[in-house]
């Protein structure tokens, strides 16, 4: 049986917006290059991440001033599940905490 391959992207205690991105770069092994951004994110999402599952911890953990950037993830991760779906490929994300 295949083992899909799940990347898991642990935000507890992430308090800055440039840790969050830097926390992204190292989850999904992103070259040093990766502009720290959500068009960047998304671009980087589309060609160079090769996931199946992305996990989110800790989310829960982070300061409220967060959560516009969080959904900004969330709505990137969602397109990006609806664009693979297109082209038959898998790719799902959840929030664990």
């Amino acid at each position: 049986m295949n083992q899909k391959k799940t990347i898991i992207l642990d935000l507890t205690g992430c308090k800055y917006f440039d840790e969050l991105h830097e926390r992204i770069r190292i989850a999904f092994d992103f070259p040093k290059g990766y502009g720290k951004n959500w068009d960047a994110f998304w671009d980087f999402m589309r060609t160079e991440c090769d996931a199946e599952m992305v996990e989110i911890v800790g989310e829960s953990t982070m300061p409220k001033e967060f959560l516009p950037q969080l959904e900004l993830m969330h709505t990137v991760l969602s397109d990006l599940k609806i664009e693979n779906a297109k082209y038959g490929w898998n790719f799902d994300y959840k929030i664990i905490s």
